[in-house]
Order: structure tokens, then sequence, then C-alpha cells
């Protein structure tokens, strides 16, 4: 059975930053197909911007009777035409640089699907216990995996926000896929790297294990505004009740 437009509760803000006159970022819940998303946009004024929301858009276009298996293929669909429909504006522009991360959720029949690219991120909590979906596609965390930076000094790396893997950027798009299983009580919480960047790990677990659902997104923004919120701050966070 497809889990009903009701069966998830839904939290979601996002938030200019305290240094930026643009948000680029974009979000989209669609509770009636059990999708989510969070674009983060990057090339400047309205470069980035465009890039989020022509993502936002393509996923708002998905027909809501898709289901299952063809509703992954229509998610993956959407972000390899805005990959394209992004470059083609950035030919009218001269060939600036445009381009947009984006994590999605797909819940459905006790399942759920994660489809990335790029560093927003995707954590997963049940029990208390929070754990990172997603794997970052970042030059730092590319230098993590090679063995050339601890963890730690990746965490305040000069080039942590160079990103090795974009929406719109490149002649070809890579989307990352990971699933799993979904039980009642698991909260999922989709952000932008402006969250994750500001947002302290340990307190974002704690908030994310413990908040109440009503205004939890405003819970974990604040606190990113609070570690310095430079950049544009967006999340989702999915609770299945029980």
């Amino acid at each position: 059975m497809f889990d009903p437009p009701t069966a998830f509760v839904t939290d979601q803000a996002s938030h200019v930053g305290l240094v930026r006159e643009l948000n680029e970022d974009s979000l989209i819940s669609r509770p009636d197909l059990g999708v989510w998303l969070v674009a983060d946009g990057m090339g400047g004024y309205s470069g980035g911007d465009f890039a989020s929301q022509n993502i936002v858009a393509r996923v708002a276009a998905i027909d809501p009777q898709t289901k299952g298996a063809d509703l992954m293929r229509a998610m993956r669909r959407a972000m390899l035409e805005s990959h394209q429909e992004i470059r083609q504006e950035s030919s009218t522009r001269d060939n600036a640089t445009m381009g947009s991360t984006a994590v999605s959720l797909i819940l459905s029949q006790g399942h759920f699907v994660c489809l990335w690219v790029g560093d927003s991120r995707l954590y997963h909590c049940r029990d208390g216990v929070v754990s990172q979906i997603s794997s970052d596609h970042s030059l730092v965390n590319q230098l993590v995996q090679e063995g050339q930076l601890t963890p730690a000094q990746a965490e305040n790396h000069p080039h942590g926000n160079v990103i090795t893997r974009a929406i719109g950027v490149g002649d070809g798009l890579q989307v990352d896929k990971l699933r799993g299983i979904y039980e009642p009580g698991d909260r999922f919480l989709l952000c932008s790297d402006g969250l994750s960047g500001y947002l302290e790990a340990e307190t974002l677990a704690k908030t994310l294990a413990n908040a109440p659902m009503q205004g939890i997104c405003e819970r974990l923004i604040q606190g990113a505004l609070d570690g310095g919120g430079r950049d544009n701050i967006t999340a989702i966070v999915v609770e299945v009740p029980f």
C-alpha cells in the first residue's frame, strides 16, 4: 500500500543567514508523493537561485500518482533534466558558473531512498541515535576518504566549501543513491551546508533526537545562526509517526 499523504509529519524552514542578501536555497515537500528535497544554489546573484528553483520546479511537476520504483526514476530524471536546463541557461549568460546541490528523500512502503548531488545532507535519527546518510561530494571529504585529512582537520579546512559535484555543472551528472528501511518514530533531516557547517554536530544530533517537531527547523536554524550563520540555511525534518 502506498503511504497516504497524512502519514508523515513535516517541519521546514529557510533563512538567508547573517551575511548574504539573497537566499539561493530552495526546498519542496511533496507529502502526496512521500518526497522531500533541499537544493543549495551556487553562482552568485540570480544564478544560484535560478538553479535551485529549477530543481524544485522539476520535482513539483512529478505526477502525484507516481509510486514505487517509478517515483525513484522520476526523481532522478528531474535532476538530470534540471542539469541540462541549468546548463542551457548558463550558456545564455556568457557561460557563467551556475549550479546547485540537491538532497532528496523518498519514503514509501517501509523503505527510504536518498538521492543526492553535492554537499547538502540527509541525516537519520532512530532511538536517539543520529547518523549521516549522504556522503558529501566535496574536496575535503574526498581528501578524508583518501587518507590525506582526518575528519577533525576537514572541519576547519580552508577549502571546506569546495564541492566536486553539482547539478548544472559539467557535461554529465552522477546522482548517488542509498536505500534503507524506516520504522515508526524515525526522523530524517534534509539540510543545506549552511546548517551542517555552522551548527555543532552534537547540538544537531540532540535537537533532532529530542526537540518537538513543531518548530524544530527554526531551532536548528537558530543554532546555525548562533554559530556564525554566514551562509543560507535550510532544513526539512520528517517524522514517521507511531
